[in-house]
């Protein structure tokens, strides 16, 4: 039996009023959808800690620049139905814009601190948007807990943020990147690259691995990460964004190393921008 789908919030409501009257707890696992094993280990995270799992498909506007790659994102509803059906997921919400953003639609959500380096210097719009529709995905399910993924560090830290700040009542789970055989980190993106650009891609988070191993030692980064960066060039990358050792939680830059500390990097191949980060300390 297909996992059962709803388009409206009063649907989506209705639906998890009768899950918690059975007693059931809620995880809710948003996406954008075009989904890889990387999502479905949030919903199996879900499941594990007891959660009727309620998967959303999204892909939300508000987050994408007048530049980017809204039009083009990938989307494959009903291949993405078969996955969550096989993962066990017990809901799906998918809504139409016009049901998350209605006419006359005006409130955004910020987050200052976490959001404002790394992805937030180089694309300013990405957390409003992203907090956003978070935060009103959290309100209309008023879900127990809710996933992310840790590909997205930064933004898995600022829906900590607001959560915490918003009293939100929810538990929000980080689940661990999901790699390639190769090591690339899983992404909706990685669909884009041509096989040519996919090798030089796989350099990535050899590059990221090998500086980690290099800054546990406590030692200035300034040097290393100039030198990453050059390997990254001179594996074909196109373009870095940043690559940078932060503080984990406040997402700030670190001269060396401290717990808890990553690094964190977005670089082009192509025109298809990847982001990863690396656990150091």
């Amino acid at each position: 039996m297909s996992t059962p789908v709803v388009r409206s919030i009063a649907d989506l409501r209705a639906t998890i009023s009768r899950l918690r009257q059975q007693g059931h707890k809620i995880g809710l696992v948003p996406t954008m959808g075009a989904l890889h094993d990387g999502h479905l280990a949030l919903i199996a995270a879900a499941k594990a800690r007891g959660c009727k799992a309620v998967a959303t498909i999204f892909v939300n506007p508000k987050q994408f620049g007048p530049s980017e790659d809204l039009a083009t994102y990938p989307r494959d509803e009903a291949g993405d139905l078969v996955k969550l059906t096989a993962a066990g997921t017990d809901l799906l919400f998918a809504p139409m814009p016009e049901e998350v953003y209605p006419d006359g639609f005006a409130t955004s959500v910020a987050v200052s601190g976490v959001s404002e380096h790394l992805c937030g210097a180089t694309r300013p719009h990405f957390f409003g948007g992203v907090a956003t529709v978070v935060t009103k995905l959290l309100l209309q399910a008023l879900p127990d807990m809710a996933f992310f993924g840790e590909k997205d560090f930064q933004q898995l830290q600022v829906i900590r943020r607001f959560a915490r700040d918003l009293d939100i009542p929810v538990e929000i789970v980080g689940v661990p990147i999901v790699r390639e055989a190769d090591g690339l980190a899983m992404s909706s993106r990685n669909r884009y690259l041509t096989p040519e650009e996919r090798l030089i891609a796989s350099h990535l988070p050899v590059v990221m691995r090998d500086l980690a191993e290099a800054l546990r030692d406590g030692k200035s980064a300034a040097d290393r990460i100039v030198a990453a960066k050059d390997r990254l060039l001179a594996a074909g990358f196109d373009k870095i964004d940043y690559l940078e050792l932060c503080d984990a939680d406040r997402i700030q830059p670190i001269t060396a190393a401290k717990a808890p500390c990553r690094i964190f990097v977005a670089a082009f191949v192509g025109r298809t921008r990847l982001i990863d980060n690396w656990p150091v300390l």
